[in-house]
């Protein structure tokens, strides 16, 4: 490809490995993870400081495991207040309390971590961006805005401009580009994508307290679907509660945003300025969208950027950073050389896919939850309490996606693009999460068997050189399955190896006999290569 000729003239020698746009919690777990691997990268943040009050406030298994890669978890486990209890965890009732459906927020989870978990997104944002600030490599510049975006065959320039001067300006050069720059991206707008609409909108106010008196809520999160006043109450992290509120026709986004309708609104649960200190009331407009194309050449879409979901099944920052490790792990592999660019084509089917299934099951709480027709609303108790005859019926799962197609995983196993598992293990008298105690990028994990019994000494050094590990978990070896959850899993996905992705996605499953199999289809997926000669030997 020839250099675009319009493309401003700039010193590659002051050329850095990744740009990020956006310093929120997806662009921090971006660029440390790019850190981590030896990349320099430079952040690239419109606002001088911290957003200081909570958006984001629930956040799931699989993101906590992702945070855990990046060094979070460590210290800061207590940043997050667990969902926990036999059953339930997340509550459907309707304007008369009576129990309408209960997802099971509460279910053993594959991440190691519980299922559900809610936060203080500024605590997470202040401890992101000091682990950053930590790493030589990464740059954080604040208080510039994002105004041009140019492209040639080894590079991006980013141009950007002070927010609080547009006429200073300065050019980043960047290898790599990722826009994580919200649900109003500039980015994403430069680049002419488009986005789809799902047609679901709804303003509600949220309001963020602090409870100065304990108490017990029945549930982690309970959705009121009242026609007189659509609510929600969620536990918010350590210490924290947040309710929301639906606007109806008769009140005005500007009456709705008043502190004292956000007291009139909490009453019926008696949370009062007596018992409780307002820390945040803001008038949202929840709606749902994705965009069309998630990359345009060396300029990726995530988080935010690249789609919105109404918060009623707590997704919207956890598929923001599944995003940021499913991409992270991809560009830093072709970065390296361990792989083609080609594998970068499939981020946004295998990523939208996944997302586009929570988007569709949030829109359809929501649109449960914002019913106002009380002839209606009474039709839908009758059918969904009808439901509940049988106990165990009660209780359902939250979704559990598979990747979109394409994806870099086997073909023909049920297993593959579903999330894996990570457990407690023990090592020579130490304990703790896989990650932790085994870690690697790529894992190749057997119960009761060796991965690598039937692998070519060739083929282990190249899932060496990948950063894959191996290793053999039983219930007395010197790997022990500490609480026989690898054994569970394993009994439920019919097989005793598996081999994982860097973002903990399941590339293939299968025995001893399948991993040469495995790995010769893993090296060709990331070389676009053909693998095999004439003689079935690997190339």
């Amino acid at each position: 490809m020839k250099r675009l000729a319009n493309l401003p003239a700039m010193d590659k020698a002051g050329q850095v490995d990744f740009l990020v746009v956006g310093a929120g919690p997806v662009g921090l777990v971006a660029a440390i993870l790019l850190a981590r691997e030896g990349w320099r990268v430079t952040v690239v943040e419109k606002w001088p400081s911290r957003y200081p009050m909570p958006r984001a406030c629930t956040i799931d298994h699989e993101a906590l495991r992702i945070l855990q890669a990046v060094g979070t978890m460590e210290e800061h486990a207590g940043l997050f207040e667990p969902s926990r209890g036999e059953r339930g965890g997340y509550q459907i009732r309707n304007g008369a309390g009576t129990l309408l459906r209960a997802i099971n927020w509460n279910r053993p989870a594959e991440s190691g971590w519980a299922n559900t978990n809610g936060f203080y997104q500024p605590d997470l944002e202040e401890v992101l961006e000091s682990m950053a600030e930590e790493i030589p490599s990464v740059e954080l510049r604040r208080g510039w805005s994002a105004e041009a975006v140019e492209q040639d065959a080894e590079g991006v320039i980013l141009t950007m401009s002070r927010t609080e001067d547009g006429s200073d300006q300065e050019q980043l050069r960047g290898s790599w580009l990722i826009a994580a720059d919200g649900a109003n991206s500039v980015i994403r707008d430069l680049l002419g994508i488009e986005s789809v609409d799902s047609d679901f909108e709804a303003d509600w106010l949220v309001v963020d307290y602090v409870p100065l008196v304990d108490r017990q809520w029945d549930a982690f999160v309970t959705q009121y679907c009242d026609p007189d006043q659509p609510a929600t109450a969620v536990n918010s992290g350590p210490g924290r509660r947040r309710f929301e509120f639906m606007r109806r026709a008769d009140c005005s986004v500007g009456e709705l945003g008043r502190s004292e309708t956000a007291w009139r609104l909490m009453e019926p649960w008696d949370v009062t300025p007596e018992n409780a200190r307002l820390e945040r009331h803001a008038v949202y407009t929840f709606r749902a969208r994705w965009a069309q194309d998630w990359r345009r050449g060396r300029v990726f879409l995530a988080g935010d950027a690249a789609h919105l979901m109404p918060p009623f099944l707590g997704q919207g920052l956890c598929a923001g950073l599944r995003d940021a490790r499913a991409l992270t792990w991809r560009l830093s592999m072709v970065a390296s050389g361990l792989a083609d660019t080609s594998i970068l084509d499939s981020y946004g089917p295998e990523r939208g896919a996944h997302v586009r299934e929570i988007i569709e099951e949030a829109v359809a709480v929501g649109e449960m939850v914002c019913e106002l027709d009380p002839r209606r609303a009474a039709d839908r108790d009758k059918d969904m309490i009808a439901l509940l005859n049988d106990p165990e019926a009660v209780t359902v799962e939250p979704p559990h996606p598979k990747l979109g197609q394409p994806s870099i995983t086997a073909a023909e196993d049920g297993n593959a693009g579903r999330l894996s598992v990570q457990a407690r293990v023990e090592v020579d008298g130490v304990s703790g999460l896989y990650d932790d105690v085994i870690g690697g990028t790529w894992q190749l994990i057997g119960l009761d068997v060796d991965p690598l019994a039937n692998v070519p000494a060739e083929h282990q050094a190249w899932f060496a050189r990948m950063g894959g590990t191996a290793s053999s978990l039983s219930e007395d070896g010197p790997i022990r399955d500490v609480d026989g959850d690898y054994r569970a899993w394993f009994a439920g996905h019919g097989c005793n190896v598996v081999l994982s992705r860097p973002d903990f996605y399941i590339y293939g499953t299968g025995t001893p006999d399948d991993v040469p199999r495995l790995l010769e289809s893993l090296r060709a997926a990331l070389s676009n290569s053909p693998v095999y000669t004439e003689t079935g030997a690997m190339s």
